[in-house]
This record gives structure tokens, C-alpha cells and sequence, in this order.
């Protein structure tokens, strides 16, 4: 594939590294160009760089929105004739002090790229772990590779948005459409919460799929919420 990044910190190289050595061809766009050149030669073999536009342009098959809550759209905006038609796959998160959503009961970082280029096709994906986590060669933890959630509208971006999941060594997940993208980002707001604020295990909160929805044998009145009885 043929990939632009729009942006140049954390996020745009731990990504821009799995798929330059997955075989894409990627093009690192950042307002500074010489920071963007930098980025580009430390990640190496097909990588290249050039200013936000040339990345939108460059990126034929997908562009990663890899910019701060509130840049993503304002950039994009300006370069939505450069987008339109394209797989625009947006990791932000609208999270600001004391780990609040910034949101709140408005659109979605995600639905809010979408009406800056509306002829761009979003997916919300890679918003839920730190940088140093996509970083890792592959995200496997007990011996089960991370599961990336997706949520888009659009089938062949969804498609390739898999595609660039599985080229970091991890596997997707359906999330649904693109109206759904505000509680995965509610969910990594969550998330931090327990992380950084509590010192909590998050992965703890949820049953393993077998108990999904309750344990097997359950009877009436054993183990279960009250809601369930």
C-alpha cells in the first residue's frame, strides 16, 4: 500500500515502522519537513517525507491522522480535496486533564474528522494503548496477540485498516460504524483512568468470553447481578 502519516511524534513512528517493514511505501507529512525527514530516515528502507499535503497526497490506499485532539481537524480540513475517497484512520483521543473526556456529550474525535473531509472514509483504530505498546515486535501478552477494535462505515476502508492491524502483529476486531468510535474513545478515557489514576489492571474488568454472559450451568439466583434475575 501506499500510505501517508499526518503528523510526526510517537504515534506517526511506532506505526510508520511496522508497515515500512511490513512492505508499504510511507510518506511522513509534518508541518516542520525537516522533522518529518528526520522521522523518515530513522525508520529507513521505503519511508519518505515531505510537508502534510504531499503525505495526504501520497497516501493513495490509507492516511493515519497520527495529531493531537483538535489539530487532526483543522488540518484535515485543509487538506480534505487531498483526501477524498481515501481510508483515513484516526488513533487520537480526546482526553485532557484529569483524564476527562473532552467530547463529552458532543461528536467524536472520529466523527469530527469525518465532517472536516466528508469525502474521506474514517475508521477509529490503534487509540486504545500507549505509544511504546505499538512499538513492540509483535503486541503479544499470554501468548494472545493484541486485539485492535476498528469502527468505520466504509468496507474497503475497514478492509485495509485490518490489513495495516495485522501488519503490526496484532488482530482486529469489529467495532462497528463510525458512530460507535465516541465509546471506544470513552473506553481509552477509561482506561487511562485506571492505569495512570488508580495503578489498576483494566484488563481485569472484563470476564473472559466464555463468561460473557455468565458462567455455564449458571442457575437462578447463583452469581449473578441482580439486573440478571
Amino acid at each position: 500500500m501506499r500510505i501517508g502519516v499526518l503528523g510526526t511524534g510517537n504515534m506517526a513512528d511506532a506505526l510508520a515502522t511496522h508497515w515500512v517493514r511490513a512492505g508499504h511505501r510511507v510518506t511522513i507529512g509534518g508541518r516542520d519537513v525537516r522533522r518529518a525527514r528526520r522521522l523518515a530516515a530513522r525508520i529507513g528502507g521505503t519511508a519518505t517525507a515531505g510537508g502534510l499535503r504531499a503525505a495526504a497526497e501520497a497516501g493513495e490506499d490509507a492516511v493515519l491522522v497520527a495529531l493531537p485532539f483538535g489539530a487532526g481537524a483543522e488540518v484535515v480540513r485543509d487538506l480534505r480535496a487531498a483526501l477524498a475517497g481515501k481510508a483515513l484512520l484516526d488513533c487520537s483521543n480526546p482526553v485532557g486533564p484529569g483524564f476527562r473526556l473532552l467530547t463529552e456529550s458532543g461528536p467524536s474525535a472520529a466523527r469530527q474528522l469525518a465532517a472536516a473531509a466528508p469525502g474521506a472514509h474514517v475508521v477509529k483504530a490503534f487509540n486504545l494503548c500507549h505509544e511504546d505498546v505499538w512499538r513492540m515486535r509483535p503486541p503479544v501478552f499470554d501468548g494472545r496477540p493484541l486485539a485492535v477494535p476498528l469502527c468505520g462505515d466504509d468496507e474497503t476502508a475497514l478492509a485495509r485498516a485490518r490489513e495495516l492491524v495485522r501488519d503490526t502483529g496484532c488482530e482486529p476486531v469489529a467495532g462497528g460504524g463510525l458512530e460507535q468510535a465516541g465509546l471506544l474513545e470513552a473506553t481509552a478515557a477509561l482506561f487511562i483512568t485506571l492505569w495512570v489514576g488508580e495503578g489498576a489492571d483494566a484488563q481485569a474488568i472484563a470476564p473472559p468470553l466464555a463468561y460473557a454472559t455468565g458462567p455455564a450451568g449458571h442457575r437462578e439466583g447463583e452469581g449473578g447481578t441482580e439486573a440478571s434475575r
